[in-house]
């Protein structure tokens, strides 16, 4: 058997005094482009914190290439790159720094020190910007002068120029419009695209649109912080979409 890419046993996760994640088991494996659905609350967030490492379950063993997380380092951690719904980005730098931000698992103090400073390139991170469908007249803008739909493109080309090896994303597709959605969620799983860029060749998105499923090879219903299914996309059905909405 395949060792997953990404594995969860039996994690458990409680928030003051509720449990928001119960005896969840999930493996992940190379070239899943996978969707996570639920309603708001039923857990999408938080088991997206416990895979890429931000949160530790209180019970429960959390792996990323067979390797028990604790005892990952800095670089390996890295090859985990995730979309956060709420952005996350840096409100003091300009777009194109935002982008740049990206790459400092794998750059020097030095790279941070001339990001900062406005003097490195930004080369790349205009490559992604422009994959991402980001035009020339924002790269240079504090990212407090953009619009919300920008500002989530940002936070997309931040996410993809790590060069990663999985993609975690947490409703990525918010304040976008319906060409703006389709472009981005080509882009997100497909791996070969026309920007010759490097996108993550496993992908976990959470979603609430049920319109967006086309492209996802695996589904997974969560509620009430749990996995109530997880199957192929080609064996959804209503009766499991009535499990969990």
């Amino acid at each position: 058997m395949i060792n997953p890419l990404l594995e969860l046993k039996e994690v458990s996760y409680k928030n003051k005094n509720n449990f928001t994640l119960k005896n969840v088991s999930l493996r992940i494996k190379s070239g899943e482009k996978i969707a996570l659905l639920g309603k708001s609350g039923a857990g999408k967030t938080t088991l997206i914190s416990i895979l890429n490492g931000t949160l530790k379950p209180i019970k429960g063993r959390v792996k990323l290439f067979n390797t028990e997380f604790d005892k990952l380092n800095l670089y390996q951690k890295s090859k985990i790159s995730t979309i956060w719904q709420d952005l996350r980005l840096i409100e003091d730098l300009s777009a194109e720094q935002n982008v740049n931000c990206g790459l400092l698992g794998k750059q020097s103090f030095l790279f941070a020190f001339k990001n900062l400073l406005n003097i490195s390139s930004f080369n790349k991170a205009h490559q992604y910007m422009q994959a991402c469908n980001l035009k020339k007249s924002i790269f240079s803008k504090n990212i407090r002068k953009i619009s919300g739909g920008q500002k989530q493109r940002v936070a997309i080309a931040r996410s993809l120029i790590q060069g990663s090896d999985i993609l975690l994303a947490d409703e990525p597709f918010n304040n976008l419009d319906p060409k703006l959605t389709s472009n981005i969620k080509n882009l997100l799983l497909i791996t070969e695209n026309k920007n010759k860029i490097k996108v993550p060749n496993t992908t976990l998105i959470s979603l609430h649109r049920l319109d967006l499923l086309d492209g996802f090879n695996r589904i997974i219903g969560m509620k009430n912080g749990e996995i109530l299914f997880d199957l192929e996309k080609t064996k959804l059905k209503k009766y499991h979409l009535n499990k969990i909405y």
